[in-house]
């Protein structure tokens, strides 16, 4: 798989490699008097680097409030003027990114129903072709890290060098108590691939509500995310766009009071033989974990066997669903979560699967 073959953020003093970084504001420019109270609020935390605000709002369903567009832009650069904060902008075209681009804005990110189709990140990458500009990428909707890592190498192709990743959390069918799913494991594989790539946490899109803001925040800040972006609002209550999911600066300000911030490494000696001592223990651990794999595997073909003797079909869902069952309540007792178990024995069970499959066919 194709990945980081390119320089990453070469220039270590860009704004979006700081340590810490929080980018807020309103969802929606909504006024020019709201966006401009909104960044004076912000401002006056002194916690705050960037200013966000959408300007076009692709919305799922038609007749909701899409933005105010290119009139909102010299409301940006004027509360930008009034600040110092620099300034974000959501794009989702090439127009969008020349009209930005004209008022000054100093990021520009790509929204995650953009990142899914590679046809519109093109065009976003074919009108930056000559520009320094920096770039943010959210994650498609749809949990496929393929994509993700193709909208890095399409602005890379063309000379864009300062990008950085915004994680939003994914589309999921179903009850969850998130607006869309962290997922945890997906941004994580991208900070492997990516190490020297920063990466920010948009809890307002994962969560959709205010109550869980705090947990998904730190939640990034323990995995050493780079930053924040975070959706802040004057007066939530009265906002045109997902007023359920803003806060004031004032609750943004109590929010990053109260984060607990975490050391990405020690030096002391006594922490470094500590933590050596129990990685060789997951090393070993790991290693016979992986023998224990194996040996299963090795079970799993004299199935496959026997199958194919007696012409019987592959998949067996209830023996899955048994072994499921038991391997959930087992998991329950030993302090493993739900979806752990469920993701490890979907991976067990399709290889099994594959195994079994070129021995019977």
């Amino acid at each position: 798989m194709k990945t980081n073959d390119t320089i990453i953020n070469s220039d270590q003093d860009s704004l979006i490699n700081k340590k810490g970084l929080v980018i807020a504001g309103p969802c929606s420019a909504e006024s020019e008097e709201q966006l401009m109270t909104t960044a004076l609020e912000l401002a006056q935390l002194k916690k705050v680097d960037v200013l966000r605000a959408g300007i076009w709002k692709p919305r799922t369903n038609p007749g909701g409030f899409e933005g105010v567009g290119v009139k909102g832009l010299p409301w940006l650069l004027e509360a930008k003027k009034a600040t110092g904060l620099k300034t974000a902008v959501e794009v989702a075209t090439a127009k969008h990114v020349e009209d930005a681009l004209s008022f000054d804005v100093d990021i520009l990110w790509i929204g995650a129903r953009t990142t899914v189709n590679p046809f519109s990140v093109q065009q976003i990458a074919d009108a930056l072709k000559g520009t320094k500009t920096t770039v943010l990428i959210k994650n498609p909707v749809n949990p496929d890290v393929k994509l993700w890592i193709g909208a890095i190498e399409r602005l890379q192709k063309i000379g864009i060098e300062d990008i950085g990743l915004i994680h939003r959390g994914f589309t999921f069918y179903g009850n969850t108590e998130y607006r869309n799913v962290p997922m945890w494991q997906i941004p994580i594989e991208m900070k492997r691939l990516f190490p020297g790539m920063p990466l920010l946490c948009d809890p307002s899109h994962i969560c959709g509500n205010r109550t869980g803001l705090l947990s998904v925040s730190q939640k990034s800040v323990d995995l050493d995310y780079t930053g924040l972006i975070i959706e802040s609002h004057t007066n939530p209550d009265v906002a045109l766009t997902d007023k359920q999911q803003q806060i004031t600066p004032v609750g943004l300000n109590e929010l990053l009071e109260k984060l607990v911030q975490k050391k990405s490494n020690s030096t002391e000696e006594s922490f470094v033989k500590q933590l050596e001592h129990l990685r060789e223990q997951i090393n070993h651990l790991d290693e016979e974990l992986i023998s224990l794999i194996s040996n299963r595997m090795n079970v799993a073909k004299e199935i496959g066997q026997i199958k194919k003797t007696g012409k019987i079909t592959v998949l067996q869902s209830s023996r899955y669903n048994d072994i499921l069952k038991r391997a959930l309540q087992k998991g329950d007792k030993v302090g493993l979560s739900e979806e752990f178990i469920k993701t490890y024995l979907e991976a067990i069970h399709i290889e099994s699967i594959r195994i079994q499959n070129t021995i019977v066919h």
